[in-house]
């Protein structure tokens, strides 16, 4: 997720720089029609500020990279002055797993599987609990006369000894405990089951995005830019013309790079959440470009 990170603001930067050094180039352009009368000062301080609004924009994304990679190089353990670039390709690649394999996976997770276990545990020591109990013992005592039978004087006397052990104390423990931890068991496999669904939509519904982005909208506003380009400079077009259609460019880049970042980090996440394997076989970042 770090190392995306730092690889996205990277190409917003670059983004940035491309988006400022066309208003550069616009904003100097004016600064000569306005010293011939040409253009009026407004015009002027228009493309001043667009250019002074893409540097401060420039400075913010600076500082938010350094940041990154001062994070990337702390997850890596590099040394405090070693601040990593990262290299790689940007694309909206869903996951291998389908999402019945990611609900397997999920079920399979080192922690539904000990609860699972603790669970079972419990079970066995209910079970044990209930064993433990004594059984009710009673003796008597019978005494009698020889005579014959219709004669004959019989005394019997019975009595419980005080060995009945109902163990109700642990029982009652046990069968708590078991009732705690069928409830954990099943709100973990619940969430996380949640969490898997939750991520997928997700991860879909960015796919659609980027994919809209990519095929539609960017490739309509990079000719809007190339016409309007070749319009202001044949005086077609004036400046405010001008300025939105670079301003819709940049949004739109802007768009297009903070939803494949959305898509990359939701996917990251889809896998950890449900641990599927190949999130664990394939760690490194160079290999999920």
């Amino acid at each position: 997720q770090r190392f995306y990170r730092v690889l996205i603001l990277q190409r917003r930067i670059e983004t940035e720089r491309e988006a400022l050094a066309a208003v550069t180039d616009a904003a100097a352009a004016v600064k000569k029609r306005v010293a011939v009368g040409e253009d009026s000062r407004l015009d002027g301080n228009l493309a001043m500020v667009e250019a002074e609004r893409g540097h401060n924009q420039l400075a913010v994304l600076d500082e938010q990279l350094l940041q990154a990679r001062a994070e990337l190089s702390a997850a890596l353990q590099l040394p405090a002055s070693a601040l990593p670039e990262t290299t790689g390709e940007l694309r909206a690649a869903p996951t291998a797993a389908t999402l019945e394999t990611l609900q397997a996976s999920a079920r399979e997770r080192p922690l539904l599987r000990s609860l699972e276990h603790r669970e079972q545990a419990a079970r066995n020591r209910l079970g044990l609990e209930r064993a433990a109990a004594y059984p009710d013992v009673t003796i008597g005592l019978s005494a009698g006369r020889e005579a014959p039978y219709d004669a004959r004087e019989q005394l019997t006397i019975s009595v419980p000894l005080p060995l009945f052990r109902r163990n109700g104390a642990g029982i009652g423990k046990a069968t708590t405990e078991l009732t705690q931890a069928e409830i954990e068991r099943q709100s973990s496999e619940r969430d996380v089951m949640a969490q898997v669904n939750a991520l997928w939509q997700r991860m879909d519904s960015l796919q659609g995005r980027v994919k809209r982005l990519a095929e539609s909208v960017l490739p309509a506003l990079d000719e809007n830019r190339r016409l309007s380009s070749t319009a202001y400079r044949a005086g077609e077009i004036g400046l405010l013309q001008l300025l939105l259609v670079n301003r819709q460019l940049l949004d739109a880049r802007r768009d297009y790079l903070d939803a494949i970042g959305d898509f990359i980090q939701t996917r990251i996440a889809l896998e950890q959440t449900a641990g599927w394997p190949a999130a664990q076989a394939n760690p490194s970042p160079e290999k999920n470009k």
